[in-house]
């Protein structure tokens, strides 16, 4: 229900969390505003509880007594038990679930973990305001952070260590200087079977705290990496080799999706590029290495129609078996077509929401959403596509560390990104004329066959860019009434009235879609409304 202004909804925290409570005024005061006090305060607070009373009893008259929020020896008091609050139910869960664990009962501490843990959608007192909200807020979501590092022990002593990765990975990405989760995620990934990717998050580690606070990590965190070094027995526990459970939802963060499977079809009938895609797969393959090597990148930049798209999820499906742990896509919508380009922030909430993270739980700056995003790929060897590119800024936060792969599309070029980020760069071209032929015989449904005179005529027509000759093959199939000559001369006639020089630089032409059929008489173009229109647009640009 809309319960008014943000210091009206203060009003109601301050009393939701001391439900059954009276709070006196002066208390609500201090809870809603620092030093600051303005000479109504008090005066505000009445309004604000008139308010909450039209909003909670929206049947009571003026002159009838709230039963919900009452008036008491001034002060207010919400009427209501506190386990209906959700902020002191998980309180008392996480008491319970601790007590569990002190009287050795772990299963049951870890289902009374789960269930406080469960409670929880976004930040506590989120768009609440007041130096009461402000000091609950961290409270809560420290003590939150401490229930989900006390799960993840229990959970590991279980040996249940591969439902803990994504739950700690976002944790982490959330509050990245908190050791003791660092702790449990390198353990947790060290039992998993990632050595290389445990030692990598405590490289990281140090990296950070070097940078933001010019100190070591603890002791425990280098303890724990000799250890993960030494291949030290005491870190393995019995259920170590045991099966993999289903991952399991919890509040704080969403299920393990353990193998996105994001890649759109081939195109049909893909022809030539055959020593570039095997350069690229040769050079890609060359650099994966350990965790900790650089990320393998490739992005294949041209002008419109040339075939990038398809070229690139070419290359990704000749490279499935070197990332079995899934792909990921994401259209960055750079060219403007279909709408504004998506920023950095908005393709990392896709393929946030794409790994698992529900959105309630996801950072809101860039920066964490990109911690969070890396932090959920370590040790995973996936290939991310990423299409349609705008810039290097808005690729940079989308690249992992380690054992992904990062295959991208532009019609920019990224020297840049080469340059900084080691990136492969590749410049496609029109098709040599008899790949282009190719492409054109095999799609457009025989109509070329014996035919390599008009093929060759078509193929120069169209600049040899692959998105022109299907369009023409989409033509021919279309209309087969109409004779190949008759089409052949609209298509040049067309590409005389755009004034394309006679060259392979030259943008092609607008293909004719045809009416044909027993009564026309002759075949006329008629206005294409479909996204073949479009498809053509580009193609001219």
């Amino acid at each position: 229900m809309p319960l008014g202004p943000p210091k009206q909804r203060a009003v109601l925290a301050l009393l939701a969390s001391r439900a059954g409570e009276v709070v006196g005024v002066d208390n609500i005061v201090d809870a809603l505003w620092d030093d600051d006090l303005p000479q109504t305060a008090t005066n505000a607070v009445h309004t604000y509880v008139a308010g909450l009373r039209r909003a909670l009893e929206p049947g009571r008259s003026r002159r009838e007594a709230g039963a919900i929020l009452t008036s008491v020896s001034g002060g207010y008091c919400l009427r209501m038990e506190p386990e209906q609050v959700d902020a002191t139910l998980f309180t008392r869960r996480h008491a319970r679930a601790r007590r569990s664990r002190i009287g050795g009962s772990p299963d049951e501490a870890v289902l009374c973990y789960e269930e406080a843990l469960a409670l929880w959608r976004g930040d506590a007192y989120s768009g609440v305001p007041g130096p009461f909200a402000a000091v609950e807020r961290t409270r809560l979501r420290d003590l939150r952070l401490t229930a989900i590092e006390e799960w993840a022990a229990d959970m590991l002593e279980a040996g249940r260590h591969a439902e803990v990765v994504t739950e700690l990975s976002a944790a982490v990405g959330e509050e990245p200087l908190r050791e003791k989760l660092r702790w449990l995620l390198m353990l947790t990934l060290y039992r998993s079977g990632r050595q290389a990717h445990a030692l990598a998050v405590y490289t990281e580690t140090r990296q950070l705290l070097n940078q933001e606070l010019g100190i070591e990590p603890g002791p425990e965190l280098r303890s724990l990496h000799q250890q993960i070094l030494a291949g030290h027995p005491a870190l393995r526990r019995k259920g170590d080799a045991a099966a993999v459970r289903p991952p399991r939802r919890h509040a704080g963060g969403a299920p393990d999706l353990s193998r996105p499977v994001q890649l759109p079809p081939l195109a049909r009938g893909f022809a030539g590029r055959t020593a570039d895609l095997t350069r690229l797969e040769e050079l890609l393959d060359h650099e994966r290495g350990g965790y900790g090597a650089s990320t393998p990148i490739a992005v294949v930049d041209g002008p419109a129609g040339v075939g990038k798209t398809a070229f690139v999820l070419e290359l990704a499906h000749r490279l499935l078996d070197r990332f079995p742990d899934g792909q990921l896509y994401v259209d960055l919508c750079g060219t403007g077509r279909q709408g504004r380009p998506l920023t950095a922030s908005d393709a990392l909430e896709q393929l946030l929401a794409s790994l698992g993270v529900e959105r309630s739980r996801m950072p809101a700056d860039v920066a964490g959403r990109t911690t969070l995003y890396r932090s959920l790929l370590h040790g995973r060897r996936m290939l991310v596509v990423l299409d349609e590119a705008l810039g290097a800024d808005q690729l940079r936060p989308l690249i992992p560390r380690g054992s992904s792969c990062v295959l991208a599309t532009s019609r920019q070029r990224f020297s840049g990104l080469a340059a900084r980020d080691g990136a492969h760069v590749l410049t496609m071209g029109p098709l040599a004329d008899h790949d282009a032929a190719t492409l054109l015989t095999s799609l457009c449904g025989g109509r070329l066959r014996g035919q390599e005179a008009a093929a060759v005529r078509l193929v120069r027509l169209c600049g040899g860019l692959p998105l022109a000759l299907r369009i023409a093959a989409e033509e021919l199939s279309a209309n087969p009434a109409v004779p190949l000559s008759v089409i052949i001369e609209r298509f040049a006639a067309a590409c005389a009235e755009h004034e394309s020089p006679p060259n392979r630089e030259a943008a092609p032409v607008r293909p004719v879609e045809w009416e044909s059929g027993p009564g026309s008489g002759r075949e006329t173009p008629t206005s294409v409304q479909d996204d073949r229109a479009e498809a053509r647009a580009v193609v001219l640009r």
